[in-house]
């Protein structure tokens, strides 16, 4: 029979997997929306909005809009954060999914440029700011949200299933995209059937909110609100843990960012376009990989929590940097196994350190500040890491035809990350796994 306190704390568990499910599937229909345009980018926006320019010219073209959403979420970032930390984490989430998957919808309706000319990529662009202003609201929110719900001893796993949107929102872009691309007549994709995903956004969107508008408000800010601790200007606030010390965090995602970035989007137009590889074949390779990805966090994410995260973070930064020296050129030998080979590599090796690089980051501030000092980090990050991956790789590949230059610009980043996590931790001691929730009480 079950005592009051037994019933108490299953209620908190079924609360607490709420929070976790809820923003594990939040993220992915935002994510899905970001990375359906990163798809759409690399295979078909360079034909529809920039038919002018040449393939090369067109495909650099489309990956600097794809890029514009990244300059975007900064802004996102600082203006969810702002919110976040002074009303509440589960109101600004609403918004920003919103905004997702109303701008992507919008974008399924958007003329090409032969009906309108250069308005088309005007209308795509200011779309894509859209975009990156509401995954710019998301991605510390959703993290925090799910940590600040853990049990003690738990902050990674919870933090990790955010993470875990990232590759989810991935596959069912490329799930739906594929799909749609198979089922239609040759030539109408192209033309006209790239726009079906978008519009999907809007039902995607509708289960997004149903999901989200029955989740409770993050302890961790109720506590701020009930001392009456709610900063006047958390960003400010935020600031204060030293440049030092937040350049060293930002440093540590970038690698993570600049390498997912090139497998998940630039290869899927450098796969098509130098190497002869197949739509499908390409776009399989990437969602399968993404599905290993997506299955492994909470592996890692446990041993986080039962090990600490430095030595599994450091190796795991290691292998990121050794994997991205053979990754382009197993995709270079023409051998569809052995390019297979390479991605699946990916798919067990970027999630080492994705699983924890949110609760690392939002670790560094007190829960006062945390949204907005977390999203400045994420966004900056992304920014320099992925938004910059695609086009700098283009470039490159295009300057020399080869993409021995791409490689040489992965090897850089992920040092320069591994470096910086190797004097981050060593500067910085890492909290025990149950005292972090009471010290966080103590300091609110």
């Amino acid at each position: 029979m079950f005592t009051r306190s037994s019933d108490k704390a299953l209620s908190d568990q079924q609360a607490r997997r709420r929070v976790a499910s809820a923003m594990l599937v939040g993220t992915t229909l935002e994510w899905y929306d970001f990375f359906l345009y990163g798809t759409a980018a690399a295979l078909i926006f360079n034909k529809q909005f920039f038919p002018s320019l040449s393939p090369a010219a067109g495909t650099l073209a489309a990956f600097s809009t794809f890029a514009v959403g990244f300059v975007a979420r900064p802004l996102g970032g600082l203006v969810f954060g702002h919110f976040g930390d002074r009303v509440g984490r589960r109101n600004t989430l609403i918004v920003s999914l919103l905004m997702m998957g109303a701008a992507s919808t919008l974008i399924g309706v958007v003329p090409n440029y032969g009906s309108i000319g250069v308005w088309a990529p005007v209308l795509l662009v200011l779309l894509r700011v859209v975009q990156g202003l509401g995954l710019g609201g998301e991605g510390a929110g959703a993290t925090l949200m799910s940590m600040e719900h853990a049990p003690a001893g738990k902050r990674n796993l919870y933090a990790g299933f955010p993470q875990m949107g990232t590759p989810a929102g991935l596959v069912l872009a490329n799930v739906v995209f594929l799909t749609t691309n198979a089922v239609m007549p040759s030539g109408a994709f192209d033309a006209w059937g790239w726009r079906i995903p978008f519009l999907l956004s809007a039902v995607l969107v509708v289960i997004g909110l149903v999901i989200r508008l029955h989740v409770e408000e993050s302890p961790s800010f109720s506590r701020v609100v009930s001392h009456r601790a709610v900063e006047r200007f958390p960003l400010r606030e935020a600031m204060r843990v030293g440049v030092g010390r937040m350049a060293l965090t930002l440093g540590v995602m970038i690698a993570n960012s600049a390498v997912a970035y090139v497998f998940m989007v630039f290869t899927l137009s450098y796969g098509t376009e130098h190497l002869d590889y197949s739509r499908s074949f390409l776009i399989v390779c990437v969602s399968v990989a993404a599905v290993i990805w997506f299955a492994t966090i909470p592996f890692w994410t446990r041993i986080a929590d039962r090990s600490g995260r430095r030595s599994m973070f450091v190796g795991g930064s290691v292998a990121l940097l050794i994997w991205c020296l053979v990754f382009l050129p197993m995709l270079g030998t023409g051998s569809a196994v052995i390019t297979a080979a390479a991605f699946l590599g990916m798919g067990v090796i970027v999630p080492i350190t994705h699983s924890v690089q949110g609760a690392i980051i939002a670790d560094t501030f007190p829960a006062a500040v945390r949204y907005s000092g977390t999203s400045l980090i994420l966004q900056v990050g992304a920014i320099l890491g992925g938004g910059l991956a695609p086009i700098i790789s283009s470039a490159l590949v295009g300057e020399s035809g080869g993409a021995a230059g791409v490689t040489a610009y992965l090897a850089v980043v992920c040092l320069l990350s591994l470096v910086c996590a190797v004097v981050l931790f060593a500067r910085v001691p890492e909290p025990e796994p149950a005292a972090a929730a009471a010290a966080e009480g103590a300091t609110v």
